[in-house]
């Protein structure tokens, strides 16, 4: 169990023990460090300020991709470490994971022309280590039109086509988490740190709250890892006012509209007008576009799209596809991302190098920024390593992530998962879903399906909910510590940005519903209506 009933034990849990590692910051960078380090046995804590992913781990283009755009910076190492990486995430978690061939289109006046390009490709395959069925093709102008009959068709060349992987980013964030609390990690959300202890000038422990009881813990650990992300600058401000490295906020954004206004089949990464990559990309119905490179200053806690954000993505898609002619009118939803990059004097947001780094404070406190979604594995490993060469941990083991399944994906992979999903959908069937009901949440939820499918024996027609939503929402709540809408329709399902209308329609519903099973204060449902509410606005409403 990993439910919001357990709040108040896994807190005092964490007063209670003193621990070989403490993790500050639930995203995808932070959750890969606590499973890293409770996998090799050492004892883990981790405490999230907000919602397990709600930072940049929820925000991105969500691909777990190689990086081939830093073929054109020269950073041909960063390309070799995270594009051998995509296909170790993609078979430790394929209900998260999904390869999606990626249409390059080539024209006469492009950044990049056929030979570069194919030169490019074949390097990428290389460094990546790109499996045999996945390695780059080259298309003629013919071959490329008939993926995509509306692409912008003058001065086309051909294309590229190479494999990038798919992911939801939020999902795969919390199956790592699910997995390190498999390890005995204890994670906890809606948990601030405060202020740290010293002893000796050494960092000892970390005073922190919890955001929804107000109650104070102290939790001691032999290292403390800041894993925040874009406050990274916030917590090491913390740390004795002690700073060795400065950030630089940028903020990319995405766009959704329905297929009928874009109706892309094939995924496309394509040359805008200022030379900048774009990615469109279908999904569910939809096709997602992303994504802008700007700099960032204001408060990263909730970045949103502005006007002028929707109308540069809007300008490339009907530079790219002229005979659709997308409007801001189409625009379903929106959501911004923010991405902590290490300061680089003299460089715009899209020259700033996405390479990890590891520093460590006078007094103790090791910090990690940059790196990509793609290599969150690989980083919790080099800190992990650091860590237990540092304390001399010999109880701990040596890393085995490389080849461990996360929660959900135990005794998949590439090869069985289809049939996997066929089978279980007729399990599904047994508990009131449709057979494409199951289908899809075996899709997403892997072997923890049943899970979700036991909810099906509590349902009843007169519910407000429909089945799956309601079977999907009591999961999340039960497993999944989720504790507000917010955390439901965003994080948990992705709903809020690919299927807006569905959560408008039974937005009310929900917040009855976790009202009945969480007991939620009259204030503490109007916050968290109103806060669902915001959300809603700033996806509809660019400002």
């Amino acid at each position: 169990m990993y439910s919001y009933k357990d709040r108040a034990d896994i807190f005092n849990t964490l007063n209670s023990y003193s621990f070989d590692v403490l993790v500050i910051g639930g995203g995808i960078t932070g959750a890969g460090i606590a499973l890293d380090a409770a996998s090799r046995g050492l004892s883990v804590a981790l405490v999230e300020m907000q919602d397990f992913s709600a930072g940049t781990s929820s925000r991105s283009t969500k691909l777990v991709h190689g990086g081939l755009r830093y073929l054109k910076q020269f950073e041909v190492g960063l390309v070799a470490d995270v594009g051998r990486e995509r296909e170790i995430v993609y078979e430790n978690a394929v209900h998260v994971t999904t390869p999606e061939w990626m249409l390059l289109p080539i024209y006469k006046e492009g950044s990049l022309g056929s030979v570069t390009t194919s030169v490019a490709l074949k390097l990428y395959d290389r460094l990546a280590n790109v499996r045999k069925d996945e390695r780059r093709k080259m298309l003629s102008k013919k071959e490329t039109l008939e993926k995509v009959p509306f692409l912008k068709e003058k001065d086309l060349k051909g294309a590229g086509y190479y494999v990038e992987y798919k992911t939801d980013d939020a999902r795969l964030t919390m199956e790592v988490i699910k997995k390190a609390i498999e390890y005995k990690a204890i994670c906890i959300n809606y948990s601030r740190v405060t202020d740290f202890i010293y002893n000796k000038k050494k960092l000892v422990a970390a005073n922190v709250k919890d955001e929804i009881t107000g109650n104070k813990i102290t939790i001691h650990a032999h290292q403390i890892i800041n894993a925040t992300g874009a406050w990274i600058d916030e917590l090491q401000a913390l740390d004795q006012k002690q700073k060795k490295k400065q950030l630089r906020l940028t903020k990319g954004i995405h766009i959704v509209v329905d297929q009928s206004v874009l109706p892309l089949e094939q995924a496309l990464y394509f040359d805008n007008e200022d030379r900048r990559m774009v990615f469109a990309i279908p999904r569910d119905g939809k096709t997602y576009v992303g994504t802008t490179d700007t700099f960032y200053e204001e408060d990263p806690i909730n970045p949103v799209a502005t006007s002028y954000d929707v109308t540069y993505l809007i300008n490339a898609l009907n530079h790219i596809f002229p005979e659709q002619y997308v409007t801001v009118e189409h625009v379903e939803s929106t959501w911004a991302g923010v991405r902590p990059l290490i300061y680089e004097d003299g460089k715009n947001p899209s020259e700033i190098s996405r390479k990890d780094e590891i520093w460590t404070s006078k007094s103790g406190l090791m910090t990690i920024a940059g790196g990509k979604l793609t290599g969150y594995r690989k980083m919790a490993e080099e800190i992990i390593d650091k860590i237990v060469k540092k304390h001399r941990f010999k109880h701990a083991t040596q890393c085995i992530t490389k080849a461990l399944a996360l929660s959900g994906a135990k005794g998949l992979n590439s090869k069985n998962f289809e049939s996997y999903i066929k089978n279980k959908a007729k399990t599904g069937e047994s508990f009131g879903f449709t057979y494409e009901e199951a289908k899809q949440l075996t899709a997403r939820y892997g072997t923890n399906v049943d899970d979700v499918f036991i909810h099906g024996k509590t349902y009843n027609t007169d519910m407000e909910l429909p089945l799956t939503l309601y079977a999907e929402l009591n999961y999340a709540i039960e497993k999944e510590m989720v504790y507000t809408p917010s955390d439901f329709f965003i994080r948990r399902t992705g709903m809020l940005y690919f299927d807006i209308a569905k959560v408008e329609k039974y937005k009310d519903a929900v917040v009855k519903l976790m009202n009945e099973i969480i007991g939620y204060s009259e204030t503490e449902k109007l916050i968290y209506q109103t806060q669902l509410e915001l959300f809603i606005d700033d996806a509809k409403n660019p400002k």
